[in-house]
């Protein structure tokens, strides 16, 4: 009689994303970077009220990096797909090194010029537009299918740190050695990163020859459709988008709010430490847990930013408002990494930084409409009015999502159906 067949052994446990070379080599640089990026809020808000002594022109220099970066991001994103997303990163690496070196130099030589802080500033918006959507097609190309949730998790565990660490690091900077040093430290971040870019091997995309390419215009119309073909795609931007738009508001009214009736501008300090502490802990129980319904469980999770909103718009006690946006923002690091491995598993390579591309440009966009509505709705009905209608759409926005079946059904893998015109494109040797 023969011997029964012994079960196959279970496959052995694919290594953390980051005992490989080049997922080591690309999160090196990104955190880097990041850091460096997360002390120059502070510092450009104190550089410009030094040259001007005016709160209007650090308002003129935040809209020359937002708004060129609004206008191109989708051209971004048709760049990031045409051509090799590791050459164009590495390229809008050396040209923001270049601009936050200039204007290092322009703080540093004691005489600094509004007009080139607000020159350079254009630029660098402009070259992240370009940055922005290679990002996913980095991290697909560098990191083997199982992996990618964790690698996701780990960029989100140091873009949460950064958050927590690169304010201290602008106060030590600044109040030692002055603000110039902080965008000269910035400037050295991303020329490290361009290099550790320069050794980094990613998968490669197979992409028409140049003479077969479509138009830019025709790229831009064959990318939406990636998104509208997909209901838990565009239904889940429609949460990023509002979500985006009531964190404006809540950053505008949130801290006159804080020092009138939560006991003073510690409290609003309290507020952000928590909130950046719970996004470092989302980001971690992200790289544990993996939902069978990634959309419908993070889309829950960021709807949990309506608390807060509730809470302070109610008048509760600071101690009750600081733990709900310390928990809104868990909600906030656990679906970043989340969402980032489902898009990623289920775009097709070709398509990856356009479709990224457009989740990018609604959130950017709702923010300055958030900035521009929340002060006028509060001069009109007060304050607890934009606050209750930002938390109510946030909340109906993500928990609406879980209505479409693609939302509910969606399980992490590449979708059944393909949108028309759109054939999956293989990364040989990887997938």
């Amino acid at each position: 009689m023969p011997a029964p067949a012994s079960a196959p052994a279970p496959a052995p446990p694919s290594p953390h994303p980051l005992r490989t070379r080049p997922f080591r080599l690309l999160f090196a640089g990104r955190t880097l970077s990041l850091l460096g990026d997360a002390a120059i809020p502070a510092a450009l808000a104190l550089a410009v009220q030094e040259a001007t002594g005016s709160t209007a022109a650090l308002a003129l220099v935040l809209a020359c990096s937002m708004v060129p970066k609004l206008l191109l991001l989708p051209l971004g994103g048709v760049m990031g797909d045409r051509f090799d997303a590791r050459t164009i990163a590495l390229a809008m690496d050396l040209v923001r090194c270049v601009t936050q070196l200039v204007v290092g130099v322009q703080l540093l030589g004691g005489t600094p010029s509004l007009a080139v802080i607000a020159s350079v500033e254009v630029i660098g918006g402009a070259a992240g537009a370009f940055a922005t959507p290679t990002a996913a097609p980095l991290v697909r190309g560098t990191v083997p299918e199982a992996g990618l949730q964790r690698a996701n998790a780990a960029m989100a565990v140091a873009h949460s740190a950064s958050r927590v660490g690169g304010p201290a690091l602008a106060g030590a900077l600044i109040f030692t050695v002055g603000p110039g040093w902080a965008f000269v430290l910035d400037a050295a971040s991303f020329a490290v990163s361009a290099a550790l870019l320069c050794a980094v091997r990613i998968a490669r995309v197979e992409r028409p020859a140049p003479g077969a390419r479509p138009s830019v215009l025709t790229d831009l119309r064959e990318g939406w459709r990636e998104v509208r073909t997909r209901d838990w795609y565009w239904s889940s931007l429609i949460g990023h988008s509002a979500w985006n738009g009531a964190a404006a508001v809540l950053m505008t009214l949130g801290p006159g709010i804080a020092v009138h009736r939560l006991g003073g501008g510690a409290a609003w300090v309290a507020l952000l430490q928590t909130g950046a502490i719970g996004l470092l802990l989302g980001s971690l129980v992200a790289d544990r847990v993996s939902p069978r319904r990634p959309v419908l469980t993070a889309n829950i999770g960021l709807a949990t930013y309506a608390l807060p909103l509730l809470l302070l718009a109610a008048g509760a006690p600071a101690v009750v408002v600081i733990g709900a946006y310390g928990l809104a923002q868990a909600g906030l690091g656990f679906l970043t990494p989340v969402w980032e491995t489902a898009v990623q598993r289920a775009v097709p390579e070709h398509a990856l930084a356009r479709v990224t591309s457009y989740d990018w440009l609604l959130s950017f966009a709702a923010m300055p409409l958030g900035y521009a509505l929340a002060p006028l709705a509060a001069s009109t009905w007060g304050p607890g009015v934009p606050l209750t209608v930002a938390a109510l759409v946030v909340a109906a926005c993500c928990l609406g999502s879980a209505l479409l079946p693609g939302v509910r059904r969606f399980t992490g893998g590449p979708d059944p159906v393909a949108p028309a015109g759109a054939e999956a494109v293989s990364l040989p040797g990887t997938r």
